[in-house]
């Protein structure tokens, strides 16, 4: 089983405010948890950059053209009161992008049985025209529509176990029967969005968690609202948003996950995607910020992709 790493230097130069969660030492934690010598057979490659044409597959020119045109030369600008651009932004942005349409190239023509992209900025909350919760473009999103677009993938399946709600990618694919989109996420939390009633035309699984909850209320929600209709779906690429700040440590939630649930959601993925389409899965780092918890917890989940 051959696992894919995706990253780059410049994801560190996309720079945020003093003092903000999202920021270049979360990456600097994971590289350090992935030094350990059972990650050594990860087919490390760094991302690609992506073009105005991926982007297009989720956003409308109108809203690339605004990007583009607030990213800065010199200092910092603010695009909303969380979400901010520095000079390298741009650069991080366009390469997680491309990053993670390059890792389903490589997963859907079999080079690789997995991948898991190491980006930021984040993008789950990105919506079709909006900026909003650190993210500037919807990476899984746009991931989900190039394997359709390039590889003819008819039915794409996006698993977010983010402790706070995708309210983007629910947005981007809410009338869109062929992307299944479920999640897990805390209520009420950021952004307000993802009560059990939003299902969209049917593609659509909420399934919230309340502040105080573990591994048991996970695993349960999992096991009987997501796991069940995203193997009814019978994908033909399974895609993660996987954000780790449901991990007990993290300090902009309230949900006390540990990283073997995170080992135990990710075999249960793997589980689904062995069965409906010989095991093709992409995960997309989202968010994340004790960095001892995310570094242990996305290890964990790097190290099941790796050897189940």
């Amino acid at each position: 089983m051959t696992t894919l790493f995706v990253h780059h230097p410049c994801f560190l130069a996309h720079l945020t405010p003093v003092g903000h969660p999202e920021r270049p030492d979360r990456l600097r934690a994971l590289d350090s948890a992935l030094e350990d010598e059972k990650f050594a057979a990860l087919d490390r490659v760094l991302a690609p950059t992506g073009d105005a044409d991926m982007i297009l597959l989720a956003h409308p020119e109108t809203y690339l053209d605004m990007i583009r045109g607030a990213s800065p030369s010199e200092g910092m600008v603010q695009l909303d009161p969380d979400t901010s651009m520095s000079p390298g932004s741009w650069e991080a942005a366009m390469r997680a992008i491309g990053g993670s349409c390059m890792a389903v190239d490589r997963v859907m023509t079999g080079q690789v049985q997995n991948a898991f992209c190491a980006h930021r900025p984040p993008g789950h909350h990105a919506e079709i025209d909006k900026v909003m919760g650190f993210c500037l473009f919807n990476n899984a999103a746009i991931a989900a529509r190039h394997a359709q677009k390039a590889h003819g993938a008819e039915r794409v399946a996006i698993m977010d176990f983010d402790v706070h709600h995708g309210n983007g990618t629910q947005d981007i694919f809410y009338q869109d029967a062929t992307v299944f989109y479920a999640s897990t996420h805390q209520i009420p939390l950021f952004p307000g969005t993802g009560e059990v009633g939003e299902t969209g035309v049917g593609n659509i699984v909420n399934a919230p968690l309340s502040p105080g909850d573990g591994g048991e209320a996970f695993r349960e929600a999992m096991s009987s609202r997501v796991l069940p209709a995203m193997k009814a779906f019978d994908p033909d690429l399974v895609i993660i948003s996987a954000g780790f700040d449901a991990h007990v440590r993290d300090p902009l939630a309230s949900i006390n996950l540990v990283e073997d649930d995170y080992h135990w959601a990710t075999g249960k993925l793997m589980d689904i995607a062995d069965a409906a389409c010989e095991g093709r899965v992409v995960s997309l780092l989202e968010g994340g910020y004790d960095l001892i918890g995310l570094a242990r917890s996305a290890a964990t989940h790097i190290d099941t992709l790796m050897h189940g």
